[in-house]
């Protein structure tokens, strides 16, 4: 699953990146070592590790624009420098926290510099600086937008604030507490983050997960995704001055989050996916409650398409604007709705199959269009599909255990997972000593390939659409920080 290759190698690999040959999955760190992820046709997802000299690699991002990100936040996080780095400006440090590298070899560290923003000439040009704090009850991070008129000639994005010191949290820590520590890096997914978590424990220590728990992993994250899909939609309308749908999703995203607590104890259903299987039960009642909210969305949520649909000031906005072009999408490797309504055809559920959804029909829509319609309707498409996959479950589900047992490791090992989250695809990949304790645990979220892509297709906008095409793309602030 993992291979150690050279310096050359690597580049070979970055070369192929920037190609098309490849698609990149993940950049992060360990000690001595920098690792890629990589997805090509002919080898499918495979990880290669470079060993690193006097605190330096050859730098993936020189080649591939989509690497430039992580390598920064490697560098921030382990010291280690991307050497040929086409940017290397700091990333998740903001100079506030006291050290330097908490990764690596840590030293103390006073306040950093101020951040260096990309310049940009031009005449009649001015600036609009939005964040980190906001005027809604939303995570922060600073947009700077440069701005002709009302068009934007650039935005930049300054993220980092809801850094969490996650991955130094796992060191040293107990599956358990790792496990908890998984489910909430993005409160939002957190059946997804945990999922990919438990897979990986399981990939790691061989653990065969009960079929029932199975089947419970699939309503779970399947509600987390309409959940999700259904406030994107309202507030993506309301963001375009259509209030009522926001009202009218909302409503129906809360009958989900009811649901959820009376089938599984918990709004969000955090903690209730676990190493080797899940904590938590469906009775009759949990999914007497489950079906009827499948059947109230099943019957209003169309009335609520045809309203998108035959709104012509709502269409007026929505439609060609923001576009992302199927070749940036396919560049990043952009996951999820914001990829999938760019043309590319990805779905973590069906290419990189994993149980259950190995015995499902899965309906994963696609379009080319790229613009905040094409994303709203992916959605749509995705909030039927669910509906589906739950009334599937739910009739397929079979009695058993809940819960495998996890073997303690007695030498060390390493599992890789990939789970499709509500925003696309999440990696994880953890390394367990002999001891039985997490060693090194990374975890990878969409949104670090999302992000960028927002930058680009706000130029050219008016300024007065950025909180549109923000809201479609929906990125995770916390995810992203870690």
């Amino acid at each position: 699953m993992r291979t150690v290759v050279s310096a050359g190698e690597w580049r070979h690999a970055a070369r192929a990146l920037a190609a098309g040959e490849a698609e990149l999955f993940g950049l992060w760190a360990s000690t001595g070592e920098v690792h890629m992820a990589l997805r090509d046709p002919a080898a499918g997802l495979r990880i290669l590790s470079v060993p690193v000299s006097e605190d330096r690699f050859p730098s993936v991002g020189r080649h591939h624009a989509a690497a430039q990100r992580l390598e920064r936040a490697i560098g921030d996080l382990y010291g280690y420098t991307a050497e040929g780095a086409a940017d290397d400006r700091p990333w998740l440090d903001h100079g506030r926290w006291g050290v330097r590298h908490p990764l690596g070899e840590a030293e103390a560290a006073g306040p950093g510099e101020p951040y260096a923003f990309l310049p940009v000439k031009g005449e009649s040009l001015h600036r609009v600086l939005v964040g980190p704090v906001h005027a809604g009850v939303i995570e922060p991070g600073h947009f700077r937008f440069t701005v002709q008129g009302e068009t934007v000639v650039r935005l930049e994005q300054r993220l980092g604030y809801t850094h969490k010191g996650v991955e130094g949290l796992m060191r040293g820590a107990t599956l358990a507490r790792a496990a908890g520590l998984a489910g909430r890096v993005s409160g939002d997914s957190t059946v997804a983050y945990a999922w990919a978590f438990a897979q990986a424990v399981e990939a790691a220590l061989g653990v065969a997960v009960p079929e029932r728990a199975l089947w419970l992993r699939l309503v779970m994250a399947e509600l987390e995704r309409l959940a999700n899909h259904l406030g994107d939609i309202g507030a993506i309308c309301n963001d375009a001055g259509f209030a009522m749908m926001l009202a009218q999703c909302g409503a129906l995203r809360e009958r989900v989050l009811r649901a959820s607590m009376a089938a599984f104890g918990h709004r969000m259903m955090r903690d209730r996916v676990v190493p080797g299987g899940v904590a938590a039960d469906l009775d009759a009642g949990g999914v007497a409650a489950i079906r009827g909210v499948l059947g109230e969305i099943g019957r209003r949520f169309p009335g609520l398409v045809r309203l998108y649909d035959e709104t012509a000031s709502l269409q007026d906005r929505t439609v060609g604007a923001g576009r992302v072009a199927p070749a940036l999408a396919a560049r990043f490797a952009a996951g999820g709705y914001v990829g999938r309504a760019a043309g590319r055809d990805f779905d973590a559920r069906r290419d990189l199959v994993y149980p259950p959804y190995d015995r499902v029909e899965l309906a994963v829509p696609v379009l080319g269009e790229g613009d905040v319609d094409a994303r709203v309707r992916v959605r749509i498409g995705e909030v039927e599909a669910s509906l589906g996959l739950v009334a599937a479950a739910l009739d397929r589900l079979p009695e058993g255990p809940l819960r495998a047992e996890v073997p303690v490791a007695t030498e060390g090992t390493e599992g890789l997972a990939v789970v499709e989250g509500f925003r696309g695809d999440i990696l994880v990949w953890l390394r367990i000593g002999g001891d039985g304790l997490v060693e090194r645990c990374h975890l990878r979220d969409p949104s670090w390939f999302q992000w960028p892509l927002l930058e680009a297709v706000v130029e050219g906008n008016i300024i007065a659409d950025f909180p549109l095409c923000n809201k479609s793309f929906n990125c995770a602030y916390s995810g992203h920080d870690l």
